[in-house]
């Protein structure tokens, strides 16, 4: 139907030219008065969180699953798990995500028009979350002059990652207020929200917004210049009635598949083979499952001769390992699969801020809260003395660092398949310790960043250079603001 409109419009606008006789006021004249002239805030929702969160998917199966030893590949001349990132690989999550984004702008602004406080809020949450992938992934990006091309703006100028974290914090504060407001959604409205529908009241969106707001403030927390720790301890302790957050699994920002279009997995229409036919689970990924016991194993891992069984990662060009386990063809259209951010990964964001001294309370409590949610978040009870048991066991005699190790690894796996947060995580902290096999290139270093796509170096060359000068090179080891020393 768009390609009929499109070409009817030609042909009027061609005649219009040849025979000059249509009027100024052509436009005016044929507006639907019975029609909205943008898109109404609560269409855009469901197509663009949908498209985000299917792209996120295969990114990482390819690539975050690799560089963090999920998997690795069987195939020799696949190099990602060697840290080999070739530039061709930036160009879909630049062009998902910035579509993405002009949706998401788009919501707020006709929210503005239609004076729906919930949208807005709505619409300024899922730009901050699309927005903070796009800068946590290539550091200064587009961002104030971006989305802009009806403004005739088509080479926006790069914003530094600090300006753009201090904008997203502002909007995620706006968000903030806007929802307390509580005004409520139509019922009629509740099947185009995929993420909470029902929630008349939005308080679900808000916890989402204010859960969302601490793993950014964290991430940021080592630049002391933005004060995240001050915030993180309002947020989270002195000022809950105002920020409130994720309380259970069940308010975890996950888009649950329901297995039929148009909510299905980005897997859905694989063949198996191409969902794990060419990869087997790692031995880091599978050996921590097995020593503690941790039930998820049966959900991500299939047997081998009746036993969990990985393969290194980083092995060496031409020697390949024989794929031993891997993900079971059930994982494909697993409903999980479709997580932005849940219960337990921010249950280890408040371990490590209690650890860390920027809230009160003891780590070992929200850390237990984390394992335990992990597990519970996937349908499985919690093993009998399972947060006694050796490996998992929080102890306060280990070191700072020892603990971080003990915290971050189980948020590892609190972020399977999130998009690219472990990664991010890893780059932030230095763990999980991962195990670096003999056949690493770029110096055994992880990749900080991705490359710019090559097309933006092209066509928007001036601000890309610019931006390539301010952030000392376009390299994937020159690391982003938040983490640098």
């Amino acid at each position: 139907m768009k390609n009929i409109r499109i070409t009817a419009f030609s042909l009027v606008a061609a005649l219009c030219i040849g025979m000059m006789a249509c009027k100024k006021d052509f436009v005016n004249i044929n507006n639907d008065p019975n029609t909205s002239p943008v898109a109404t805030p609560e269409t855009l929702l469901a197509p663009a969180l949908y498209s985000v969160i299917n792209n996120n998917q295969t990114r990482a199966l390819r690539l975050t699953n690799e560089l963090m030893q999920d998997h690795v590949t069987t195939i020799n001349s696949d190099e990602i798990h060697r840290y080999v990132i070739r530039p061709g690989e930036s160009d879909n999550m630049w062009n998902n995500w910035y579509l993405a984004r002009t949706n998401f702008v788009d919501m707020y602004k006709g929210a503005q028009k239609l004076q729906s406080s919930t949208y807005m809020g709505i619409g300024l949450i899922l730009d901050v979350w699309t927005t903070s992938m796009i800068t946590d992934m290539f550091g200064d990006v587009p961002y104030s002059e971006a989305n802009r091309g009806r403004d005739t703006i088509y080479q926006p100028k790069f914003d530094a990652q600090k300006d753009i974290y201090t904008d997203l914090f502002r909007k995620l504060e706006e968000a903030n207020t806007l929802l307390a407001k509580k005004q409520t959604v139509p019922t009629d409205d509740a099947p185009l929200d995929p993420l909470y529908k029902g929630d008349s009241t939005v308080n679900q969106w808000r916890k989402f917004g204010n859960s969302l707001y601490l793993r950014l403030l964290m991430r940021a927390s080592a630049k002391t210049e933005i004060n995240a720790a001050a915030k993180i301890k309002e947020i989270a302790e002195t000022n809950t009635g105002n920020y409130p957050i994720f309380q259970n699994n069940d308010e975890s920002a996950i888009l649950r598949f329901t297995g039929v279009p148009p909510y299905t997995s980005a897997f859905y229409t694989y063949r198996e083979f191409d969902f794990n036919g060419d990869n087997g689970l790692s031995s880091f990924f599978i050996n921590n499952l097995k020593e503690w016991g941790d039930p998820r194993i049966a959900k991500w891992a299939t047997t081998v001769s009746g036993a969990y069984e990985g393969i290194p990662s980083g092995y060496a060009p031409g020697n390949i390992p024989q794929r031993l386990s891997y993900y079971p063809k059930a994982l494909m259209n697993e409903p999980l699969l479709g997580n932005i951010m849940n219960y337990s990964e921010l249950q280890f964001i408040l371990a490590e801020a209690a650890l860390k001294g920027y809230i009160s309370g003891n780590p070992a409590t929200y850390y237990n809260k984390g394992v335990e949610a992990g597990i519970t978040l996937w349908g499985l009870a919690v093993p009998a003395g399972y947060t006694n048991r050796e490996g998992v066991k929080w102890n306060d005699a280990l070191s700072p660092e020892d603990k971080m190790e003990m915290i971050m690894v189980q948020k590892y796996y609190s972020l399977f398949f999130t998009d690219f947060q472990q990664w991010h995580e890893y780059k932030r902290t230095g763990h999980p310790v991962l195990p670096k096999g003999p056949g690493l290139q770029n110096n055994g270093v992880m990749p900080a960043r991705f490359k710019y796509p090559v097309y933006v170096q092209s066509l928007n060359r001036t601000n890309y250079q610019k931006a390539v000068t301010a952030m000392g090179g376009d390299d994937l080891n020159v690391k982003v603001w938040w983490n640098k020393n």
